[in-house]
């Protein structure tokens, strides 16, 4: 069994390793200047783009084949100070060539739009922001020539007081979707409201595969083992290699938000238990430690009896 890390956005390791490089709309209305305005998000998305190809170039030397970029690429991207602006024509050249890096390395890469992105909110407005949103992430995929794949996590969303109801909006929204959005998909399991089994319900009603959360399994849970959830979770993904999150709580206090790095005793029963299994997947390290936090938990399980580590970010059982 082969098992892939990865991590999100920022590379801690290098310099110039941050692509969330942004601005708040309070800053920017302060410049008089609509076309001033642009120059000024135009700056930063160059910015972005450029450490964003100096991050993947770091991730191949390295052996990290599994990559999240974040959404501020484009600052204020979904704002309507940037409606007039196509910031996708303008950097076609540098999104191709970040296309063609990703492909020429066969690497995996996602993104996680914002947790305001929600499709089923009972509220319009909502529900029209939280498809800009999705949009927005899939002109960047398009735009960098990567084929419809999971690429773009996203939960369920909000209970609204009606759960069952929720779910069904969350349904009969998802099956609305362009094709271009819908096939980009997956869902997670979240740390309040929708369960791993929730979760996997779901998604075997709307054909979408399932991104198992495990540090969200702990925080809620109705008592499944997720030994008995996983071969269903992989079935979700169809023959794809599935992907999970990993990430360790902060403190007892503050059991849901991400600690800096992950604990070897988080992650490795999940991994016992997956090695029965056999099935090869991918894992997104989630710690706020970033590419540090890969390396270190490389480091343990490189020590630990049973596991081989065969490239820099790659173990096998």
């Amino acid at each position: 069994m082969r098992v892939r890390f990865g991590y999100v956005a920022i590379a801690l390791n290098i310099a110039e390793g941050s692509p969330n490089k942004t601005v708040t709309i309070k800053t920017l209305e302060k410049i008089a200047d609509p076309e001033g305005r642009i120059h000024r998000l135009r700056r930063l998305t160059r910015e972005n783009l450029a450490n964003t190809l100096r991050i993947l170039r770091y991730n191949s030397g390295h052996d990290v084949y599994v990559y999240r970029f974040t959404s501020k690429t484009v600052p204020l991207a979904t704002h309507p100070v940037t409606a007039d602006w196509n910031y996708i024509e303008e950097f076609a050249d540098e999104w191709r060539e970040i296309g063609d890096y990703i492909k020429s390395r066969n690497m995996r890469v996602s993104a996680h739009p914002d947790h305001y992105t929600l499709l089923n909110s009972p509220k319009e407005e909502i529900l029209t922001a939280s498809i800009n949103d999705l949009d927005y992430h899939v002109k960047m995929l398009e735009a960098m020539g990567l084929p419809p794949a999971p690429q773009l996590v996203i939960h369920v969303g909000g209970l609204y007081k009606a759960k069952e109801a929720s779910l069904d909006r969350f349904i009969a929204r998802f099956n609305q979707l362009p094709d271009r959005i819908r096939l980009r998909l997956m869902v997670e399991n979240d740390d309040k409201v929708y369960t791993a089994a929730d979760v996997l319900d779901l998604c075997q009603k709307i054909g979408s595969p399932m991104v198992l959360d495990i540090h969200h399994h702990t925080c809620i849970n109705s008592g499944e083992s997720l030994a008995n959830l996983w071969p269903d979770i992989i079935r979700t993904w169809a023959g794809v290699t599935p992907k999970i999150h990993v990430s360790s709580p902060r403190d007892d206090k503050d059991s849901r938000s991400h600690a800096d790095n992950v604990k070897l005793s988080d992650f490795l029963p999940f991994l016992t238990m997956a090695k029965e299994v056999g099935q090869d997947f991918d894992v997104m390290i989630e710690a706020k430690n970033k590419d540090q936090a890969l390396f270190k938990l490389m480091d343990e399980l490189e020590q630990t009896p049973g596991i081989k580590r065969v490239e820099q970010a790659v173990i096998e059982l």
